[in-house]
């Protein structure tokens, strides 16, 4: 299997919006942590916005979220590739897949310290 050719220009980001549209597309059908996350963004973002006092306060608390979901991208991403590699059992497959659960848990964390410092302090 050959790579395709390289584009350029604006033919080059038009592939790349496709490409990353359908980054987004299968993640939502497949991914089941993605589909929680993307639905607590749906419900908690208009929230936010509601909630945020100042301009500042309703991007922190939207782009909280935001954190949380690209995150879960690029974790999913690594699974994928450390699927690729192979099924059995290996440490730095473990520690790979761990890793990008430890990224996960820590934005989720940043959503919750961001939200109730701005929301009760």
């Amino acid at each position: 299997m050959s790579l395709p050719d390289k584009k350029t220009g604006f033919s080059r980001v038009v592939a790349a919006t496709r490409y990353s549209l359908s980054g987004l597309v299968l993640a939502a059908r497949t991914e089941e942590a993605f589909k929680q996350e993307c639905l607590l963004f749906v419900l908690l973002a208009p929230v936010g916005v509601w909630l945020g006092e100042t301009d500042v306060e309703k991007v922190l608390l939207v782009g909280a979220l935001v954190v949380v979901l690209i995150i879960e991208l690029l974790n999913t991403a690594v699974e994928a590739v450390v699927d690729r590699v192979g099924a059995e059992f290996h440490e730095l497959s473990r520690q790979a897949k761990d890793l990008g659960s430890a990224a996960v848990f820590l934005s989720l964390g940043y959503v919750v310290f961001t939200w109730l410092v701005i929301l009760f302090f």
